[in-house]
């Protein structure tokens, strides 16, 4: 099966037919996910549609443009909501200077923060970053300076540095729909050319970025399976590899999920 790795469940975008896009993931072969916490609190609801689903889990986390808004969020906060069996991860968080929405010494604070959470709890950190390389480089080097921390670099758009350097920090590195665009060369570049086998994931951020031949449709984990299938052939290996590769990274990384994925089997 495939698992999609990141994608915002608990959005209204997907309130009218939120059964259907299940039943539409199941038939595309994907057969886990995680949706993503953007905000404190709007975090239990982000937990509701987990506990409602055995293939579907949770992370908790602050997403960097609401820093502003969730500025008091501390590590006691993350440790707590983290105790619960469906969240399987911390974040998203990071850094986002493109849009700016939240002031960057907030976004900088927080996502440190959240980075202890991940180093205490042995949960990933979700990493959201974009038009940041030098500033996330420099406090992932930091942070791992003081000791280590399991990561995932989500939705890539970044260069092949802060590739290296995550994965030199022991990161993954997760593909969004945005490898499928036709102006995304150098990503696609990076990918083959830094970023192994061993550490890739798989994503739709949906409802955002659906891939080729979806781009401009609402996106959703269904289509998993067309980022997957475009990876593959981008790579040079069989779909069923890249799926089955994908898939075990997945469960090494998100080892709480990856245990109930495996019980439940």
């Amino acid at each position: 099966m495939l698992i999609d790795s990141h994608c915002h469940l608990d959005f209204p975008d997907f309130g009218d037919d939120f059964d259907e896009v299940l039943k539409r993931a199941r038939e595309a072969g994907v057969g886990a996910m995680v949706t993503i916490s953007t905000e404190i609190a709007k975090f239990p609801a982000v937990q509701a549609i987990a506990e409602r689903h055995d293939n579907i889990f949770c992370s908790v986390g602050v997403h960097p443009h609401e820093a502003e808004n969730d500025p008091g969020t501390t590590l006691d906060q993350l440790l707590g909501y983290a105790s619960h069996p469906k969240v399987v991860g911390i974040g998203e968080t990071g850094l986002d200077f493109y849009y700016e929405h939240s002031p960057r010494e907030v976004q900088a604070s927080l996502f440190r923060t959240h980075i202890a959470a991940a180093r205490e709890t042995g949960l990933p950190v979700i990493v959201h970053t974009r038009d940041a390389d030098p500033e996330t480089i420099d406090i992932l080097r930091d942070e791992h300076a003081k000791g280590p921390f399991p990561g995932v670099i989500h939705c890539f758009t970044a260069g092949p540095e802060l590739a290296q350097v995550a994965l030199d920090a022991g990161l993954y590195i997760s593909i969004s729909g945005i490898v499928t665009f036709k102006k995304a060369d150098e990503i696609r570049e990076t990918v083959k050319s830094v970023v192994p086998m061993d550490r890739l994931l798989v994503e739709t951020d949906s409802p955002y970025l659906a891939p080729v031949p979806k781009r401009g449709k609402r996106n959703e984990p269904a289509f998993t399976r067309h980022t997957a299938d475009f990876l593959a052939d981008m790579l040079g290996v069989a779909p069923d590899e890249l799926e089955a590769r994908t898939t075990e990274n997945f469960k090494q990384l998100f080892a709480k999920a990856g245990a109930q994925l495996d019980a439940a089997a």
